[in-house]
């Protein structure tokens, strides 16, 4: 018999765990027309117009009559704009932490600043396209000549560059936004030393920028302009040198045991199904609870994917004010989207849809569990540093390359990525764990998946997965690789959110 399984009793359609075949029963219900795996099929008469309902929430609406047995998908379900009730606050609950002598451990590198690195990197960052090539050209000379085999506390040199930097307003929001990333970065503690490179003539002057942090170049903070230094060759030759001399102080940092709670968790989704938001979306909620109750922090992100689901968030909120910015953050998306003739339902991409994802709502509904069941304590702005502990929201875009850099820059020094469709993703200078929604994606990239959330379909507790993640975040935390780890991935994925115009 073909499983399935009804979220709520307020739903009035089922998700299909397997397949359904027409004539086959479900809940005295028979289907009459086949529903792929991860898709939904209606359980009663849903009139045109009339609201369609999953999680225990509305989800869509019916463009004609719906009869039971039928296949719900997007050539019968619209969305339109409705009233969510926006309760500030109604469900905070005092959260409960751990004792302090029960609280979990990692290995992690302590920084100057008191904050926990999980890996120590040698970033070198790019004030502009422009600088790009010369700055992947010095990252892959040191990678490849074997120098960092005497310093084995160092992880790797990373070429951090980018698309922008130049042709945008030196006052405007698309710098500021630039400005906020790059020193996130910077400053993130998975990063022991930094070499900033540019052109020279950028809008993006790497002087100005040093100047609003009270920068100045020491043993581990270098900078170069390739026109004062005297062409390509000359900045590649300069900057192999400048980082051999940060290499021996790079190398210092050593391990040592840290408390779970200066862990900063980045949560993503990308590739979603329909399995994401009943299998490893709430199992990374658990883990995200538990992570809580240690004391430290989880960041949400990607505003257009909890499209739907921010009244309930905004009820989790510990107080009005932050309720209040999280609505408004959704306000401007509207306002944003509509501006570039777009919609917020544009957001479930091809793939999303064949994975039996109908509506952004219904992703929204699904991603948002992710952030598990915890006081929202702060809402923060993209590439904003990251002052609150406990589960917080970054207002990013929902491409998830764009949205990943916010966290990390915001201090994410660790990652969690669900997938249920499989991704191909990694976010150096922050390691990043794959969970996998369904088994069949897990076997086919098993090079790619770190964790498989499908054994959920197959009785395995929510509760007992959500303790194997975060065992998995403390061994990644304390060095373990990550599947993207060891394939290399992660320098590409550096893409600060470009807003406006380029000019």
């Amino acid at each position: 018999m073909a499983r399935t399984i009804r979220l709520t009793d307020a739903d009035n359609i089922v998700l299909a765990i397997d397949s359904l075949s027409p004539g086959d029963e479900v809940s005295a219900v028979t289907a009459t027309q086949r529903v792929p795996r991860g898709h939904k099929m209606a359980l009663q008469p849903i009139a045109k117009d009339g609201a369609i309902v999953k999680y225990g929430q509305v989800i869509g609406f019916a463009r004609e009559d719906i009869a039971p047995g039928t296949w719900v998908h997007e050539h019968n379900v619209y969305l339109h704009a409705f009233d969510r009730d926006y309760q500030f606050g109604v469900d905070a609950r005092p959260t409960r932490y751990v004792e302090p002598e029960r609280r979990r451990t990692f290995q992690g590198f302590k920084r100057a600043s008191g904050k926990y690195g999980t890996r120590n990197y040698i970033a070198v960052l790019t004030s502009v396209n422009c600088s790009a090539t010369a700055s992947r050209f010095i990252a892959d000379q040191v990678n490849r000549s074997g120098i960092l085999d005497d310093y084995p506390n160092i992880d790797g040199v990373i070429s951090l560059v980018h698309g922008t930097g130049c042709g945008l307003d030196t006052h405007g929001e698309a710098y500021e936004l630039l400005k906020r990333t790059q020193w996130g970065f910077a400053t993130n503690p998975n990063i022991g030393g930094v070499l900033m490179v540019g052109l020279g003539c950028e809008a993006f002057q790497i002087p100005r920028w040093m100047q609003s942090y009270g920068i100045s170049e020491d043993t581990t903070f270098r900078t170069l302009t390739i026109q004062e230094v005297g062409g390509t060759r000359k900045t590649v030759e300069a900057g192999v040198k400048a980082i051999h001399d940060m290499l021996a102080v790079v190398n210092q940092a050593e391990r040592t045991q840290a408390p779970a709670s200066e862990l900063m968790l980045a949560l993503q989704c990308g590739g979603s199904d329909g399995y994401s938001g009943i299998t490893a979306n709430p199992a990374l909620g658990v883990a995200v609870d538990l992570l809580v109750a240690e004391g430290g922090t989880a960041i949400l992100s990607e505003t257009p994917e909890i499209y739907g689901a921010e009244h309930l968030l905004m009820r989790r909120a510990e107080n009005a004010a932050i309720g209040e910015k999280l609505a408004e953050r959704i306000r401007w998306w509207e306002d944003y989207t509509a501006r570039h003739n777009m919609e917020m339902n544009n957001n479930p991409s091809p793939g999303n849809k064949a994975g039996g994802l109908t509506t952004i709502l219904e992703k929204s509904l699904g991603a948002a569990a992710k952030g598990g069941s915890t006081n929202l304590t702060g809402v923060f702005n993209y590439a904003e540093p990251v002052t609150t502990n406990g589960l917080v929201f970054m207002d990013t875009p929902g491409y998830d390359p764009v949205s990943a850099t916010g966290q990390v820059a915001g201090g994410a020094n660790m990652l969690c990525f669900t997938t249920g469709r499989g991704s191909a993703f990694g976010c150096k200078p922050t390691p990043s764990i794959k969970l996998a929604s369904n088994s069949l994606i897990y076997d086919k990239m098993i090079e790619d998946m770190d964790i498989n959330c499908g054994d959920v379909l197959d009785g395995a507790s929510l509760t007992d997965k959500g303790e194997e993640i975060l065992r998995k975040i403390l061994a990644v935390a304390s060095g373990e690789r990550t599947k993207s780890e060891l394939l290399g991935y992660g320098d590409s994925e550096f893409v600060p959110w470009s807003v406006g115009a380029t000019m």
